[in-house]
């Protein structure tokens, strides 16, 4: 890994069983994460995209070591964590956060904001009593929250303001990393860019890299410099946002391009319906895991699974046949 390198996978997978056998083995396994791959630097914010079931949010829970991977390997500031046992993580986890996707459900009611917030500071040992309540109180106004809320619970609060409470749990113990796990799904669309731009301005501050998971493409291309898209537990296409947007190569990043809304209703373009079903992760199909409902499919997307490789600089795809220069506007 370079030096500006904060973190680094490497065929990361997570197979859960499902059901017993004779003896005691699994019947089946549920393939979520299948081999992903990719480098997040320092002060970068990458998008995750996909489909609900994809894999999003089991690959921000394996980069954490929230639950553990099956296979593969990650680095986290040039050291390998993917082995490391409780103790060994412990030091690590100030600088690895996470914000839930539900800021409901995330926060303890029986808790005040207070306590919430300088939670980590005390498990953590960072200062004592009064220069910890010092930085919750600083952390409270970055964003956006009044000392008097204080002693409050969650049950008092709105969705927004809850989900600032999240943000300052994560922010406060200065993390390097932020897995942002669909942060604003579950809030009104005008708060909704309140607490994206929140995170910008926060991110800049701090210099924070984001691994932001997410469906909706439009706050994606927002916050992220980069995009990975997902697709049945793998990363069909990696790019920065720009050119991801303007000229996808892989034909399921076309599809879920043309079904976003469109803000501005004179430039329309064509809507490409996929056909058929997303497969089981039970049952992945063979070959490219995309390639019964691919439009350009041919007999060796049924056998072979293309590898993640680098059409241009700094677009990877993974795809024998991905739309090129020349047929770009015809397929899209």
């Amino acid at each position: 890994m370079t030096m500006d390198k904060l973190l680094s996978v490497q065929n990361l997978k997570k197979h859960f069983p499902v059901g017993k056998a004779f003896l005691g083995k699994p019947r089946q396994v549920v393939r979520a994460v299948d081999g992903v791959g990719f480098d997040l630097h320092k002060g970068e914010a990458l998008g995750l995209v996909g489909e609900s079931g994809c894999g999003k949010t089991t690959t921000g829970r394996l980069i954490l070591r929230l639950i553990e991977p099956s296979d593969g390997r990650i680095w986290f500031k040039d050291r390998e964590i993917s082995r490391l046992g409780r103790r060994e993580m412990r030091p690590l986890r100030a600088a690895m956060q996470i914000i839930f996707q539900d800021p409901y459900s995330s926060l303890n009611p029986r808790m005040t904001v207070k306590e919430i917030i300088g939670e980590g500071l005390s498990l953590h040992g960072k200062g004592s009593s009064k220069e910890n309540s010092e930085l919750v109180l600083g952390m409270m106004a970055k964003v956006g929250l009044r000392p008097e809320h204080s002693d409050r619970h969650p049950h008092e609060f709105s969705g927004g303001q809850r989900q600032r409470i999240c943000i300052a749990r994560a922010m406060v113990l200065q993390p390097e990393l932020v897995v942002a796990d669909e942060p604003v799904s579950a809030l009104d669309v005008s708060i909704q860019a309140q607490v994206i731009n929140l995170m910008e301005r926060l991110r800049e501050e701090f210099n924070l890299s984001y691994l932001f998971i997410s469906h909706d493409l439009s706050v994606v291309q927002y916050i992220s410099d980069r995009v990975a898209v997902m697709y049945l537990g793998r990363i069909v296409e990696l790019a920065p946002k720009d050119l991801l947007y303007k000229k996808p190569a892989h034909p399921y990043t076309i599809s879920l391009l043309s079904a976003a809304p469109q803000p501005e209703v004179r430039h329309k373009k064509q809507r490409v319906i996929l056909q058929g079903d997303v497969p089981s992760p039970l049952t992945p199909p063979e070959g490219c895991h995309f390639h019964p409902r691919c439009p350009r499919c041919q007999e060796v997307c049924a056998q072979v699974p293309p590898a993640l490789e680098e059409i241009q600089t700094g677009h990877w795809t993974a795809c024998h046949f991905p739309v090129d220069e020349t047929t770009w506007r015809t397929v899209s």
